[in-house]
């Protein structure tokens, strides 16, 4: 499978199936209150585990839903079920907001096969999918740590590839935020971008059904990033930077990285240099 993305006929043809995991991913949308676990709790697929990304996070950091360590992240999947043979699908209860983020982070720990659920639970619903309320019971599993670092950028592997032209850093988030002209969400971080970073929104890669947009159509919304050299995405606290990651994965480039303390890391020193304006 070539496609990043799964759709809900896909996996209501597969569902029960030995080898299939299927993980709900859901944060609140940005400023909504609550808890993904509420959403879960709600209503989830038939069988779906609850991947608490601000739980299954470093948790010695203040920067947020940062990665766990290698060894902290397989005792979590393991508890979860989550087999690395095993074929994993991931949504959210939006359409396409933070499964994306649980994707990337599956595969930054070496899972091979892990897909995301177009359109997200709304999709599902639509398609007569089986929802339960009840929480599922997973029977644990060893994991072993398989970290994939490549597919994770830190801040020194940011600055480095923006000071030598290399690497393209893309930004998911909105353009003024980009731009500077509206204040960042979080307190305490400054406005702009970083220089010589380029801005591919991430509302412009999901459609308003939820869904991920289709190639033809990325392939416009990208044409500013060049697809032959190496590209890191960014945003404001590495969510939405996935969702353009998995959309560059659906254009063939399965390889980028994510910035993973994103504009609340960089925004917040001292040392980072920031621009405003196009």
């Amino acid at each position: 499978m070539s496609d990043p993305m799964v759709s809900a006929e896909w996996l209501k043809d597969r569902l029960g199936a030995a080898d299939l995991r299927v993980v709900d991913a859901t944060l609140p949308l940005l400023g909504q209150p609550g808890h993904g676990r509420d959403f879960y709790n709600a209503g989830h697929i038939q069988g779906a585990v609850f991947f608490d990304i601000n739980a299954i996070a470093d948790l010695t950091t203040d920067l947020p839903h940062m990665l766990p360590t290698p060894e902290a992240f397989a005792a979590a999947a393991g508890a979860l079920g989550l087999d690395p043979a095993a074929t994993v699908v991931v949504y959210d209860a939006h359409g396409l907001w933070s499964a994306p983020r649980v994707w990337w982070t599956l595969r930054s720990m070496g899972y091979p096969r892990v897909f995301v659920l177009d359109g997200g639970l709304p999709a599902w619903r639509a398609a007569g999918g089986a929802i339960e309320t009840t929480e599922s019971r997973p029977t644990p599993v060893t994991v072993a740590p398989r970290p994939v670092s490549s597919l994770v950028a830190d801040l020194e592997r940011v600055r480095d590839g923006l000071a030598d032209g290399a690497t393209q850093v893309v930004d998911a988030r909105s353009a003024p935020r980009f731009r500077g002209e509206t204040p960042e969400p979080r307190a305490g971080l400054r406005s702009g971008h970083m220089p010589g970073a380029l801005n591919v929104p991430f509302n412009l890669v999901v459609g308003p059904d939820g869904a991920l947009t289709p190639r033809e159509t990325l392939a416009e919304v990208f044409a500013d990033v060049d697809l032959a050299r190496p590209i890191i995405t960014t945003c404001g606290s590495g969510v939405t930077a996935a969702v353009l990651a998995l959309a560059l994965a659906r254009l063939g480039r399965d390889d980028v990285a994510v910035y993973d303390g994103s504009w609340t890391e960089w925004g917040g020193r001292a040392d980072t240099p920031v621009v405003t304006g196009a």
